[in-house]
Protein backbone atom coordinates (compact mmCIF):
# COMPACT_ATOMS: atom_id res chain seq x y z
CA UNK A 1 0.00 0.00 0.00
CA UNK A 2 1.19 3.50 -0.70
CA UNK A 3 2.11 5.98 2.03
CA UNK A 4 -0.43 8.40 0.60
CA UNK A 5 -3.26 5.88 0.83
CA UNK A 6 -2.20 4.96 4.36
CA UNK A 7 -2.28 8.58 5.52
CA UNK A 8 -5.66 9.25 3.91
CA UNK A 9 -7.14 6.11 5.42
CA UNK A 10 -5.81 6.09 8.96
CA UNK A 11 -4.08 9.31 10.00
CA UNK A 12 -5.82 12.42 11.34
CA UNK A 13 -5.76 15.59 9.32
CA UNK A 14 -6.07 13.91 5.93
CA UNK A 15 -8.76 14.85 3.41
CA UNK A 16 -12.24 13.77 4.39
CA UNK A 17 -13.89 11.24 2.10
CA UNK A 18 -16.75 12.42 -0.01
CA UNK A 19 -20.09 11.83 1.76
CA UNK A 20 -21.89 8.71 0.66
CA UNK A 21 -25.66 8.56 0.34
CA UNK A 22 -27.19 6.53 3.17
CA UNK A 23 -28.16 3.00 2.32
CA UNK A 24 -30.45 0.60 4.13
CA UNK A 25 -28.72 -1.32 6.89
CA UNK A 26 -28.13 -4.93 5.91
CA UNK A 27 -29.43 -7.78 8.04
CA UNK A 28 -27.00 -9.18 10.59
CA UNK A 29 -24.94 -12.15 9.45
CA UNK A 30 -26.92 -15.25 10.53
CA UNK A 31 -25.16 -17.72 12.80
CA UNK A 32 -24.63 -21.26 11.54
CA UNK A 33 -22.24 -24.18 11.61
CA UNK A 34 -20.47 -25.57 8.50
CA UNK A 35 -22.85 -27.13 6.00
CA UNK A 36 -21.00 -30.43 6.01
CA UNK A 37 -22.02 -30.91 9.67
CA UNK A 38 -25.70 -31.14 8.78
CA UNK A 39 -27.14 -34.38 10.00
CA UNK A 40 -24.40 -34.86 12.56
CA UNK A 41 -26.76 -34.24 15.47
CA UNK A 42 -27.52 -31.20 17.55
CA UNK A 43 -25.17 -29.90 20.16
CA UNK A 44 -24.13 -26.70 21.88
CA UNK A 45 -23.28 -24.05 19.38
CA UNK A 46 -25.52 -25.45 16.68
CA UNK A 47 -28.20 -23.16 15.39
CA UNK A 48 -31.03 -25.45 16.47
CA UNK A 49 -29.94 -26.37 20.00
CA UNK A 50 -29.78 -24.50 23.32
CA UNK A 51 -26.43 -24.03 25.00
CA UNK A 52 -25.85 -26.52 27.83
CA UNK A 53 -23.10 -25.47 30.22
CA UNK A 54 -22.50 -29.04 31.41
CA UNK A 55 -21.74 -30.57 28.01
CA UNK A 56 -19.15 -29.93 25.29
CA UNK A 57 -19.80 -32.68 22.76
CA UNK A 58 -17.35 -33.15 19.91
CA UNK A 59 -19.08 -32.91 16.53
CA UNK A 60 -17.97 -34.35 13.21
CA UNK A 61 -19.63 -35.01 9.82
CA UNK A 62 -22.31 -37.69 9.79
CA UNK A 63 -21.16 -41.10 8.65
CA UNK A 64 -21.76 -41.39 4.93
CA UNK A 65 -21.07 -37.69 4.34
CA UNK A 66 -17.61 -37.62 2.80
CA UNK A 67 -15.40 -34.54 2.59
CA UNK A 68 -12.85 -33.95 -0.20
CA UNK A 69 -10.07 -36.57 -0.15
CA UNK A 70 -12.01 -38.35 2.61
CA UNK A 71 -10.57 -35.76 4.99
CA UNK A 72 -11.57 -35.87 8.63
CA UNK A 73 -13.08 -33.02 10.63
CA UNK A 74 -14.16 -32.45 14.23
CA UNK A 75 -14.98 -29.46 16.42
CA UNK A 76 -15.87 -28.54 19.99
CA UNK A 77 -17.38 -25.34 21.37
CA UNK A 78 -15.68 -23.25 24.03
CA UNK A 79 -16.40 -23.64 27.75
CA UNK A 80 -18.83 -20.72 27.95
CA UNK A 81 -16.27 -18.13 26.87
CA UNK A 82 -18.94 -16.94 24.44
CA UNK A 83 -22.48 -17.89 23.51
CA UNK A 84 -21.49 -19.29 20.11
CA UNK A 85 -18.74 -21.37 18.60
CA UNK A 86 -16.68 -18.63 16.95
CA UNK A 87 -14.70 -21.05 14.76
CA UNK A 88 -15.84 -21.74 11.21
CA UNK A 89 -14.70 -24.22 8.56
CA UNK A 90 -15.11 -24.71 4.82
CA UNK A 91 -13.86 -27.22 2.27
CA UNK A 92 -14.58 -28.07 -1.31
CA UNK A 93 -13.54 -28.83 -4.84
CA UNK A 94 -11.92 -25.85 -6.52
CA UNK A 95 -12.43 -25.55 -10.28
CA UNK A 96 -10.84 -22.66 -12.09
CA UNK A 97 -12.33 -20.78 -15.08
CA UNK A 98 -15.88 -19.89 -16.09
CA UNK A 99 -17.13 -20.68 -12.60
CA UNK A 100 -20.47 -20.41 -10.92
CA UNK A 101 -21.35 -21.22 -7.36
CA UNK A 102 -23.28 -24.37 -6.72
CA UNK A 103 -26.70 -23.18 -5.61
CA UNK A 104 -27.80 -26.20 -3.59
CA UNK A 105 -28.33 -25.35 0.03
CA UNK A 106 -27.51 -28.83 1.30
CA UNK A 107 -24.49 -29.55 -0.87
CA UNK A 108 -21.93 -31.67 0.94
CA UNK A 109 -19.22 -29.12 0.33
CA UNK A 110 -18.66 -26.09 -1.80
CA UNK A 111 -18.49 -26.76 -5.54
CA UNK A 112 -17.15 -23.63 -7.12
CA UNK A 113 -17.93 -24.17 -10.77
CA UNK A 114 -19.73 -26.40 -13.19
CA UNK A 115 -17.15 -26.46 -15.97
CA UNK A 116 -13.75 -27.91 -15.20
CA UNK A 117 -10.56 -26.40 -16.57
CA UNK A 118 -8.09 -26.71 -13.71
CA UNK A 119 -9.20 -28.58 -10.61
CA UNK A 120 -7.95 -28.52 -7.06
CA UNK A 121 -9.20 -28.76 -3.49
CA UNK A 122 -9.62 -26.34 -0.62
CA UNK A 123 -9.82 -26.59 3.18
CA UNK A 124 -10.08 -23.59 5.51
CA UNK A 125 -10.40 -22.80 9.22
CA UNK A 126 -11.43 -19.42 10.61
CA UNK A 127 -11.12 -18.55 14.31
CA UNK A 128 -13.35 -15.62 15.17
CA UNK A 129 -13.06 -13.04 17.94
CA UNK A 130 -15.48 -10.33 18.96
CA UNK A 131 -18.34 -12.53 17.76
CA UNK A 132 -18.79 -15.14 15.01
CA UNK A 133 -19.80 -12.78 12.16
CA UNK A 134 -16.35 -12.24 10.57
CA UNK A 135 -15.53 -15.97 10.59
CA UNK A 136 -18.89 -16.80 9.00
CA UNK A 137 -18.36 -14.19 6.28
CA UNK A 138 -14.83 -15.48 5.64
CA UNK A 139 -16.07 -19.08 5.36
CA UNK A 140 -18.72 -17.94 2.88
CA UNK A 141 -16.47 -15.62 0.87
CA UNK A 142 -12.77 -16.47 0.77
CA UNK A 143 -13.08 -19.40 -1.63
CA UNK A 144 -14.90 -17.24 -4.19
CA UNK A 145 -12.27 -14.52 -3.86
CA UNK A 146 -9.59 -17.15 -4.41
CA UNK A 147 -11.36 -18.55 -7.44
CA UNK A 148 -11.53 -15.11 -9.04
CA UNK A 149 -7.87 -14.43 -8.32
CA UNK A 150 -6.79 -17.79 -9.74
CA UNK A 151 -8.92 -17.30 -12.85
CA UNK A 152 -7.10 -14.02 -13.46
CA UNK A 153 -3.74 -15.83 -13.69
CA UNK A 154 -4.69 -19.36 -14.76
CA UNK A 155 -3.21 -18.98 -18.26
CA UNK A 156 0.15 -18.20 -16.70
CA UNK A 157 -0.21 -21.10 -14.25
CA UNK A 158 -0.55 -23.71 -16.97
CA UNK A 159 2.25 -22.31 -19.17
CA UNK A 160 5.71 -23.89 -19.09
CA UNK A 161 6.91 -20.53 -17.79
CA UNK A 162 4.65 -17.65 -16.74
CA UNK A 163 4.76 -15.17 -19.63
CA UNK A 164 5.66 -11.53 -19.08
CA UNK A 165 2.43 -10.52 -20.83
CA UNK A 166 -0.62 -12.66 -20.15
CA UNK A 167 -1.96 -11.85 -23.62
CA UNK A 168 1.07 -13.60 -25.10
CA UNK A 169 2.31 -10.38 -26.68
CA UNK A 170 6.10 -10.07 -26.58
CA UNK A 171 7.13 -6.41 -26.33
CA UNK A 172 10.76 -7.23 -25.65
CA UNK A 173 12.49 -10.33 -27.10
CA UNK A 174 14.27 -10.80 -23.78
CA UNK A 175 11.05 -10.98 -21.74
CA UNK A 176 11.32 -14.75 -21.11
CA UNK A 177 14.88 -14.27 -19.92
CA UNK A 178 13.84 -11.53 -17.49
CA UNK A 179 11.10 -13.80 -16.07
CA UNK A 180 13.59 -16.65 -15.73
CA UNK A 181 16.18 -14.44 -14.02
CA UNK A 182 13.56 -13.39 -11.47
CA UNK A 183 12.88 -17.07 -10.82
CA UNK A 184 9.14 -16.64 -11.36
CA UNK A 185 7.30 -19.96 -11.47
CA UNK A 186 3.69 -21.08 -11.68
CA UNK A 187 3.58 -21.55 -7.90
CA UNK A 188 4.38 -17.86 -7.46
CA UNK A 189 1.14 -17.03 -9.27
CA UNK A 190 -0.81 -19.25 -6.87
CA UNK A 191 0.91 -17.58 -3.90
CA UNK A 192 0.01 -14.16 -5.31
CA UNK A 193 -3.59 -15.28 -5.87
CA UNK A 194 -3.85 -16.40 -2.24
CA UNK A 195 -2.39 -13.12 -0.98
CA UNK A 196 -4.77 -11.09 -3.14
CA UNK A 197 -7.74 -13.27 -2.17
CA UNK A 198 -7.11 -12.67 1.53
CA UNK A 199 -6.91 -8.93 0.88
CA UNK A 200 -10.13 -8.96 -1.17
CA UNK A 201 -11.95 -11.04 1.44
CA UNK A 202 -10.84 -8.64 4.18
CA UNK A 203 -12.35 -5.72 2.25
CA UNK A 204 -15.61 -7.62 1.75
CA UNK A 205 -15.83 -8.41 5.47
CA UNK A 206 -15.22 -4.77 6.34
CA UNK A 207 -18.04 -3.60 4.06
CA UNK A 208 -20.50 -6.27 5.18
CA UNK A 209 -19.91 -5.77 8.91
CA UNK A 210 -20.19 -1.99 8.58
CA UNK A 211 -23.42 -2.32 6.62
CA UNK A 212 -24.96 -4.71 9.15
CA UNK A 213 -23.75 -2.86 12.24
CA UNK A 214 -21.68 -5.82 13.43
CA UNK A 215 -18.07 -6.07 14.54
CA UNK A 216 -15.37 -8.69 14.88
CA UNK A 217 -12.49 -10.35 13.13
CA UNK A 218 -11.00 -13.78 12.57
CA UNK A 219 -7.79 -15.59 11.81
CA UNK A 220 -7.59 -17.65 8.62
CA UNK A 221 -5.74 -20.88 7.81
CA UNK A 222 -6.21 -22.24 4.28
CA UNK A 223 -4.83 -25.27 2.43
CA UNK A 224 -5.18 -25.43 -1.36
CA UNK A 225 -4.08 -28.36 -3.53
CA UNK A 226 -3.33 -27.45 -7.15
CA UNK A 227 -1.11 -29.06 -9.78
CA UNK A 228 0.57 -31.48 -7.40
CA UNK A 229 1.37 -28.91 -4.69
CA UNK A 230 -0.26 -28.08 -1.38
CA UNK A 231 -0.31 -24.37 -0.55
CA UNK A 232 -0.84 -23.49 3.12
CA UNK A 233 -1.75 -19.83 3.73
CA UNK A 234 -1.93 -18.55 7.29
CA UNK A 235 -2.92 -15.21 8.81
CA UNK A 236 -3.21 -15.61 12.57
CA UNK A 237 -2.37 -18.18 15.23
CA UNK A 238 -3.90 -21.38 13.84
CA UNK A 239 -1.42 -24.01 12.71
CA UNK A 240 -0.88 -26.76 10.11
CA UNK A 241 1.69 -29.56 10.31
CA UNK A 242 2.69 -32.46 8.08
CA UNK A 243 2.91 -35.75 9.98
CA UNK A 244 4.84 -38.66 8.42
CA UNK A 245 6.31 -41.83 9.86
CA UNK A 246 9.68 -40.24 10.63
CA UNK A 247 8.96 -36.52 10.24
CA UNK A 248 6.94 -33.69 11.69
CA UNK A 249 7.09 -30.60 9.48
CA UNK A 250 5.49 -27.23 10.37
CA UNK A 251 3.56 -25.84 7.40
CA UNK A 252 2.70 -22.50 8.97
CA UNK A 253 3.94 -19.93 11.48
CA UNK A 254 1.82 -18.14 14.07
CA UNK A 255 1.47 -14.39 13.82
CA UNK A 256 1.19 -12.75 17.22
CA UNK A 257 2.26 -9.37 18.61
CA UNK A 258 5.45 -11.04 19.86
CA UNK A 259 6.41 -12.75 16.59
CA UNK A 260 5.76 -9.55 14.61
CA UNK A 261 7.14 -7.10 17.16
CA UNK A 262 9.60 -5.42 14.81
CA UNK A 263 7.05 -4.91 12.02
CA UNK A 264 4.55 -3.40 14.45
CA UNK A 265 7.14 -1.16 16.11
CA UNK A 266 8.41 -0.04 12.70
CA UNK A 267 4.90 1.08 11.74
CA UNK A 268 4.60 3.06 14.98
CA UNK A 269 8.02 4.62 14.30
CA UNK A 270 7.02 5.74 10.80
CA UNK A 271 3.52 6.85 11.83
CA UNK A 272 3.67 7.88 15.51
CA UNK A 273 0.23 9.51 15.12
CA UNK A 274 -1.27 6.02 15.22
CA UNK A 275 -0.48 5.82 18.94
CA UNK A 276 -2.22 9.15 19.67
CA UNK A 277 0.26 9.88 22.45
CA UNK A 278 -1.23 7.08 24.57
CA UNK A 279 1.34 4.29 24.02
CA UNK A 280 5.09 3.82 23.81
CA UNK A 281 6.40 1.74 20.95
CA UNK A 282 9.48 0.65 22.94
CA UNK A 283 9.62 -2.79 24.54
CA UNK A 284 10.80 -3.30 28.12
CA UNK A 285 11.01 -6.57 30.09
CA UNK A 286 8.10 -5.30 32.22
CA UNK A 287 5.89 -2.24 32.31
CA UNK A 288 7.84 0.64 33.82
CA UNK A 289 6.83 2.42 37.00
CA UNK A 290 7.43 5.92 38.32
CA UNK A 291 10.34 4.66 40.41
CA UNK A 292 12.13 3.70 37.16
CA UNK A 293 12.42 7.35 36.03
CA UNK A 294 16.05 8.29 35.49
CA UNK A 295 17.25 4.69 35.77
CA UNK A 296 18.98 2.82 32.96
CA UNK A 297 16.83 -0.17 31.99
CA UNK A 298 16.75 -2.83 29.29
CA UNK A 299 14.81 -1.97 26.13
CA UNK A 300 14.60 -2.62 22.41
CA UNK A 301 13.17 -0.74 19.44
CA UNK A 302 12.00 -1.62 15.94
CA UNK A 303 15.51 -1.96 14.50
CA UNK A 304 16.75 -4.28 17.26
CA UNK A 305 16.71 -8.05 17.68
CA UNK A 306 19.01 -7.72 20.67
CA UNK A 307 18.65 -5.54 23.75
CA UNK A 308 20.33 -2.41 25.08
CA UNK A 309 19.93 0.07 27.96
CA UNK A 310 18.35 3.51 28.02
CA UNK A 311 17.67 6.15 30.64
CA UNK A 312 13.94 6.09 31.44
CA UNK A 313 12.02 9.21 30.45
CA UNK A 314 8.45 10.16 31.32
CA UNK A 315 7.19 9.10 27.88
CA UNK A 316 8.50 5.58 28.53
CA UNK A 317 5.93 5.15 31.33
CA UNK A 318 3.05 5.01 28.84
CA UNK A 319 1.33 1.70 28.17
CA UNK A 320 3.45 -0.46 25.82
CA UNK A 321 2.41 -0.99 22.22
CA UNK A 322 2.97 -4.72 22.85
CA UNK A 323 2.46 -5.90 26.40
CA UNK A 324 2.78 -9.33 28.01
CA UNK A 325 4.42 -12.46 26.71
CA UNK A 326 3.45 -15.84 25.35
CA UNK A 327 -0.30 -16.42 25.22
CA UNK A 328 -0.82 -13.26 27.28
CA UNK A 329 0.86 -10.88 24.78
CA UNK A 330 -1.54 -8.23 23.49
CA UNK A 331 -1.37 -5.60 20.75
CA UNK A 332 -2.42 -2.21 22.15
CA UNK A 333 -3.75 -4.10 25.18
CA UNK A 334 -6.48 -5.61 23.02
CA UNK A 335 -5.66 -8.34 20.46
CA UNK A 336 -3.61 -11.53 20.79
CA UNK A 337 -3.02 -11.85 17.01
CA UNK A 338 -1.32 -9.54 14.53
CA UNK A 339 -2.75 -10.93 11.27
CA UNK A 340 -6.26 -11.85 10.26
CA UNK A 341 -9.42 -10.65 8.56
CA UNK A 342 -11.91 -8.03 9.74
CA UNK A 343 -11.57 -5.83 12.85
CA UNK A 344 -12.06 -2.70 10.75
CA UNK A 345 -14.09 -1.01 13.50
CA UNK A 346 -12.02 -2.25 16.44
CA UNK A 347 -10.64 0.46 18.71
CA UNK A 348 -8.68 0.49 21.95
CA UNK A 349 -11.05 0.68 24.89
CA UNK A 350 -12.17 4.24 25.72
CA UNK A 351 -10.09 5.73 22.89
CA UNK A 352 -10.41 6.42 19.18
CA UNK A 353 -7.19 4.50 18.40
CA UNK A 354 -7.73 1.98 15.60
CA UNK A 355 -6.06 -1.43 15.64
CA UNK A 356 -6.55 -2.13 11.95
CA UNK A 357 -3.43 -0.26 10.78
CA UNK A 358 -1.31 -2.72 12.78
CA UNK A 359 -3.18 -5.82 11.57
CA UNK A 360 -2.18 -7.46 8.30
CA UNK A 361 -4.63 -9.49 6.25
CA UNK A 362 -1.80 -10.81 4.05
CA UNK A 363 -1.00 -14.48 4.77
CA UNK A 364 2.31 -16.28 4.84
CA UNK A 365 2.20 -19.06 2.23
CA UNK A 366 4.14 -22.32 2.52
CA UNK A 367 4.39 -24.66 -0.48
CA UNK A 368 4.57 -28.45 -0.07
CA UNK A 369 5.50 -30.25 -3.29
CA UNK A 370 3.40 -33.38 -2.79
CA UNK A 371 4.55 -34.90 -6.08
CA UNK A 372 8.11 -34.95 -4.78
CA UNK A 373 7.26 -36.86 -1.60
CA UNK A 374 7.41 -40.64 -1.35
CA UNK A 375 4.05 -40.80 0.35
CA UNK A 376 3.07 -43.49 2.82
CA UNK A 377 -0.49 -44.49 3.62
CA UNK A 378 -0.49 -42.73 6.98
CA UNK A 379 0.96 -39.37 5.87
CA UNK A 380 -1.47 -36.60 6.84
CA UNK A 381 -1.72 -32.84 7.25
CA UNK A 382 -3.29 -31.70 10.53
CA UNK A 383 -4.86 -28.23 10.50
CA UNK A 384 -6.30 -26.83 13.73
CA UNK A 385 -7.24 -23.60 15.44
CA UNK A 386 -5.18 -22.41 18.37
CA UNK A 387 -7.31 -24.13 21.02
CA UNK A 388 -5.65 -27.44 20.12
CA UNK A 389 -2.09 -26.10 20.05
CA UNK A 390 -2.54 -24.34 23.40
CA UNK A 391 -2.50 -27.83 24.97
CA UNK A 392 -0.73 -30.13 22.48
CA UNK A 393 2.67 -29.67 20.83
CA UNK A 394 3.46 -30.68 17.25
CA UNK A 395 5.27 -33.78 18.55
CA UNK A 396 2.37 -34.81 20.79
CA UNK A 397 -0.08 -34.53 17.91
CA UNK A 398 2.28 -36.56 15.71
CA UNK A 399 2.49 -39.31 18.35
CA UNK A 400 -1.29 -39.47 18.55
CA UNK A 401 -1.57 -39.70 14.76
CA UNK A 402 1.01 -42.47 14.55
CA UNK A 403 -0.58 -44.46 17.37
CA UNK A 404 -4.12 -44.18 15.97
CA UNK A 405 -3.94 -44.70 12.21
CA UNK A 406 -2.14 -48.10 11.93
CA UNK A 407 -4.82 -49.83 13.99
CA UNK A 408 -7.77 -48.28 12.15
CA UNK A 409 -6.90 -48.83 8.49
CA UNK A 410 -10.22 -50.53 7.70
CA UNK A 411 -12.39 -47.73 9.11
CA UNK A 412 -13.52 -45.44 6.25
CA UNK A 413 -14.17 -42.68 8.81
CA UNK A 414 -10.80 -43.00 10.53
CA UNK A 415 -9.66 -39.46 9.74
CA UNK A 416 -12.71 -37.88 11.39
CA UNK A 417 -12.28 -40.31 14.30
CA UNK A 418 -8.67 -39.15 14.55
CA UNK A 419 -9.76 -35.50 14.54
CA UNK A 420 -12.19 -36.27 17.37
CA UNK A 421 -9.52 -38.12 19.31
CA UNK A 422 -7.17 -35.13 19.02
CA UNK A 423 -9.85 -32.89 20.51
CA UNK A 424 -10.65 -35.38 23.30
CA UNK A 425 -6.95 -35.28 24.16
CA UNK A 426 -7.29 -31.59 25.09
CA UNK A 427 -10.10 -32.14 27.58
CA UNK A 428 -8.15 -32.81 30.76
CA UNK A 429 -7.73 -36.55 31.14
CA UNK A 430 -4.73 -37.38 33.31
CA UNK A 431 -3.79 -40.27 31.06
CA UNK A 432 -3.74 -38.02 27.98
CA UNK A 433 -0.60 -37.31 25.94
CA UNK A 434 0.41 -34.35 28.10
CA UNK A 435 0.24 -36.47 31.27
CA UNK A 436 -0.94 -33.39 33.15
CA UNK A 437 -4.66 -33.32 32.51
CA UNK A 438 -4.46 -29.97 30.71
CA UNK A 439 -7.70 -28.58 29.34
CA UNK A 440 -8.36 -26.25 26.42
CA UNK A 441 -11.41 -24.09 27.12
CA UNK A 442 -11.34 -22.52 23.68
CA UNK A 443 -13.26 -23.43 20.54
CA UNK A 444 -11.31 -26.10 18.63
CA UNK A 445 -11.68 -27.10 14.97
CA UNK A 446 -9.51 -29.76 13.31
CA UNK A 447 -9.05 -31.02 9.75
CA UNK A 448 -7.03 -34.19 9.11
CA UNK A 449 -6.14 -34.41 5.40
CA UNK A 450 -4.72 -37.71 4.07
CA UNK A 451 -2.16 -37.28 1.30
CA UNK A 452 -1.34 -40.79 0.05
CA UNK A 453 -3.99 -41.75 -2.54
CA UNK A 454 -4.63 -38.16 -3.62
CA UNK A 455 -0.91 -37.45 -4.09
CA UNK A 456 -0.65 -40.44 -6.38
CA UNK A 457 -3.49 -39.07 -8.55
CA UNK A 458 -2.33 -35.45 -8.57
CA UNK A 459 -0.57 -35.64 -11.92
CA UNK A 460 -3.95 -36.17 -13.57
CA UNK A 461 -5.36 -32.82 -12.37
Amino acid sequence: MSAGWFRRRFLPGGPLPAPRPPRPRASPVPYRRPRFLRGSGSGPGSADAPRRPDARPVRSPARGRALPWNAGYAEIINAEKSEFNEDQAACGQLCIRRCEFGAEEDQEWLTLCAEEFLTGHYWALFDGHGGPAAAILAANTLHSCLRRQLEAVVEGMVALQPPMHLSGRCVCPSDPQFVEEKGIRAEDLVIGALENAFQECDEVIGRELEASGQVGGCTALVAVFLQGKLYVANAGDSRAILVRKDEVRPLSSEFTPETERQRIQQLAFVYPELLAGEFTRLEFPRRLKGDDLGQKVLFRDHHMRGWSYKCVEKSDLKYPLIHGQGRQARLLGTLAVSRGLGDHQLRVLDTNIQLKPFLLSVPQVTVLDVDQLELQEEDVVVMATDGLWDVLSNEQVARLVRSFLPGNQEDPHRFSELAKMLIHSTQGKDDGPTGEGQVSYDDISVFVIPLHSQGQRSSGH
